[in-house]
């Protein structure tokens, strides 16, 4: 997730075939997939902390993929195939990027390379002999940076953010020496853009100093890079030794040259420092030459790289190729394979995590990979270590790993270590199959799976220690409630002490402050002033955004995303909670119809016949006797766009937990939730309910969906009577059919662009 690139756990069964998935399967893992997505890109973009290896990003994204590709309406409701890094930190000024900086698709083989190559001259029309040139560079493992010129003079810098929108570093950007302030023979205006980078040498230096002074100690050279561009204070960043390459460029006022070769010569001559190994291909045969030349020179570069980029040299024919959403079509990364070492696995622990998910870690004999020390990884879970699943069937990369064996270690794209394989033939005599928990190792409750879940997790709620400092963590974190001085070291501490069991008590905090509560100026690492600032912060936050809150409640599904949809449908927290509360037999009902499918499913499968599952579905909800309120309230909860019936049942389930209820019942009463700002009321879709469906070809679903939101509309991923306008792309299939039966006004794209010029 470096320089140019695409791209937090990943699929076990991310290679599995997806036909054989029902809609709600695959909506399930769908659903989970977009969650860990969007979690990923704001842990490497934003928190300069990334929690999976860019190989897991890469796998979940593959999958992801998959699925949009073979269930349509999960395409139409996606909200990451589209997504790029993450959006600006709050402590930044923000700048919008007069071009987009857009990802990279990932090429993992030789084979995909040869795909790129044939897309390419598919595309242009271009036959297996036409000549056809590539310039072929590193791909640095750094923080993508933009730098804009005007004059000659450096007027701002920018980090990609979103793609859209960056973080303003430009005092931060001054600071590093091989940056250009001034440049003579430049277009008058001109961005350029390459990745801020630490040596090898530089990091360990750095890492030694914080040692000394009980610092902060770097994972890598990349994290060591972000964090040092992205400091408050512009001294701190001066006194790190970033540098930068320079490999590309958004806005000009003038072409830099015709090739793309030729353009990092003029960034060369105008000052910047490019990469010596880029190299002008002319075939694939010489691209993966060149790739397997910066392989094997990766270990003496002095920095750290991924793979190799890709591009198609001549700039004219790249403008003929165009974009899709988030990536150029005349350019690929080619990334490197992970580095592996063998070691022992002499325990295995648990961690409980905020949704009680029950993770399985790998204790190590210490062991160097890739330059780094392992001494822990990552086992997925249960499956994964007994090798098959639940119903006893083998899992396609899952292991038999027993405590003692001799365990083969990969850190995919150099940051999370996990198990490759294991040497049976060196497995210790009497060694014995690893008996997974199914009990909480934190609070002793029952450990459960759900149908069709991989994953393990603690039913103790808010009575598990572990899960309610996870939340509490949550609850503070920079996309939730952000309070200034109460990050996850103090409400370790806090809840460790008593002071904090759920985010109500945040805000008791002051009123117990020398009553009682031991007072925090007194306390280690603490004093009058940074005690004072502490209670302001949270006084600050008791007015809080109906959409923060809500992903603040850390319900499991309920995203940054899913927070803000649900804003903007209910408006209000009452209005919102009455309408989850409506719909809960409604809900039941649902999970009622799920269970009979399912169990009409494996009667199907065992009998070797096909199961009559739209029948079953409907007798089951038809026994459960719904009231029309409840049904009503329920499918008006999941047509909400981007919600749908797994998150739908998240949130019934959490609002409908008395202790989980009464939580959030004392945070709510303790609070000012403002609403969503107010949607215009003049515009020709204000209150209006619109469906966007099929290929949209001159904007993305999300501009689509932001743009009608903004002008009052609310937007549905599901056709029914309330629904006012679909607007169908090419490849509109169902809703369209239906739209078409309920006689709701249909638009295709430049219809809806025209209803909308004026607004």
């Amino acid at each position: 997730m470096g320089e140019n690139e695409e791209g937090p756990r990943v699929a076990e069964n991310s290679e599995k075939d997806v036909t054989g998935l029902t809609a709600e399967d695959a909506r399930a893992e769908f659903l989970a997939l977009e969650e860990q997505l969007r979690a990923a890109d704001l842990a490497y973009h934003q928190a300069d902390a990334p929690e999976i290896s860019d190989a897991e990003y890469d796998s979940l994204k593959r999958r992801y993929r998959m699925l949009a590709d073979a269930f349509p309406e999960l395409a139409e409701e996606a909200t990451q195939l589209e997504a790029v890094g993450a959006p600006a930190a709050s402590g930044f000024g923000k700048i919008t990027h007069a071009v987009r900086m857009l990802s990279l698709g990932n090429a993992f083989e030789d084979e995909d390379v040869s795909d790129f190559d044939r897309s390419i001259r598919k595309y242009l029309g271009l036959g297996g002999g036409a000549a056809l040139g590539y310039t072929a560079e590193p791909k640095i493992d750094g923080l993508s940076l933009s730098l804009r010129y005007e004059q000659g003079k450096l007027v701002q810098a920018a980090t990609r953010g979103d793609g859209s929108v960056g973080e303003n570093v430009t005092a931060n950007a001054r600071t590093i020496t091989n940056i250009p302030h001034q440049l003579d023979g430049a277009p008058e205006v001109l961005e350029v853009r390459g990745e801020v980078y630490m040596s090898h040498a530089d990091f360990e230096a750095l890492n030694a100093r914080h040692a000394e002074r009980g610092g902060k100690i770097f994972a890598n050279p990349r994290n060591a890079a972000a964090g040092s561009l992205r400091q408050l204070d512009a001294e701190i960043t001066r006194a790190r030794p970033l540098r930068f390459f320079a490999y590309s460029w958004g806005e000009l006022s003038a072409p830099l040259a015709e090739t793309q070769m030729e353009a990092i010569e003029r960034l060369q001559s105008l000052g910047f420092q490019t990469n010596p190994l880029t190299r002008l291909c002319t075939s694939v045969a010489g691209m993966i030459d060149h790739y397997r030349s910066i392989e094997e020179q990766r270990a003496t570069l002095g920095y750290d790289i991924d793979g190799v980029v890709y591009k198609v040299n001549d700039l004219a024919l790249q403008g003929r190729l165009g974009f899709r959403s988030t990536t150029p079509r005349w350019a690929i990364a080619h990334k490197f394979p992970a580095e592996l070492a063998w070691t022992r696995l002499e325990a295995i622990d648990i961690q409980v995590g905020r949704t009680g998910a029950l993770s399985p870690v790998a204790r190590l004999t210490p062991v160097t990979v890739g330059g780094v020390v392992v001494s822990n990884a990552t086992l997925h879970n249960e499956d994964y270590i007994q090798g098959r699943d639940s119903k006893g069937e083998e899992i396609r990369g899952g292991k038999d790993i027993r405590i003692g064996d001799w365990v083969q270690i990969y850190r995919a794209g150099d940051v999370i270590p996990k198990v490759a394989d294991v040497d049976l033939s060196k497995r210790p005599e009497g060694a014995e199959p690893y008996p997974f928990p199914h009990t909480c190792p934190e609070c002793g409750s029952p450990a459960e799976r759900e149908e069709g879940d991989a994953v393990r997790r603690c039913s103790g709620g808010l009575i598990c220690p572990a899960q309610a400092v996870e939340k509490l963590k949550h609850f503070v974190s920079r996309a939730a409630f952000d309070i200034e001085g109460l990050g996850a070291k103090q409400v370790e501490q806090f809840h460790s002490d008593g002071w904090i069991k759920e985010p109500a008590d945040i805000f008791d905090l002051q009123d117990n402050y020398g009553s009682g509560l031991q007072q925090l100026k007194n306390r280690e690492g603490w004093g009058e002033k940074s005690a004072d600032n502490l209670f302001a912060a949270i006084e600050e936050k008791r007015t809080i955004p109906l959409a923060k809150l809500i992903f603040a409640l850390g319900i499991r599904h309920a995203g940054e995303v899913a927070g803000r949809d649900l804003a903007l449908h209910y408006r209000d927290w009452q209005g919102m909670a009455a309408a989850i509360d409506a719909a809960r037999p409604a809900a039941l009902a649902h999970r009622a119809a799920d269970e009979a499918e399912e169990a009409e499913r494996q009667i199907a499968k065992e009998e070797g016949r096909r199961a009559r599952i739209s029948e079953t579905r409907s007798a089951a909800v038809a026994d459960c006797g719904v009231p029309a309120e409840a049904a009503a309230a329920w499918a008006d909860l999941i047509g909400v766009d981007g919600i749908g019936a797994v998150l739908g049942l998240s949130l019934s389930d959490a609002f409908a937990n008395p202790e989980e209820r009464a939580a959030i019942d004392r945070l709510v009463a303790k609070l000012t939730i403002v609403p969503p700002d107010a949607p215009a009321a003049d515009s020709p879709v204000a209150g209006k309910t619109v469906v966007f469906t099929g290929t949209l070809e001159k904007m993305t679903r999300a501009e689509a969906k932001a743009r009608a939101e903004a002008l009052g509309a609310k937007v549905s991923g599901s056709v029914s009577k309330k629904t006012d306008i679909l607007v169908a792309g090419p490849g509109a299939g169902s809703k369209a059919k239906k739209a078409a039966e309920l006689g709701i006004q249909t638009l295709d794209e430049d219809g809806w662009l025209e209803l909308i010029a004026e607004a």
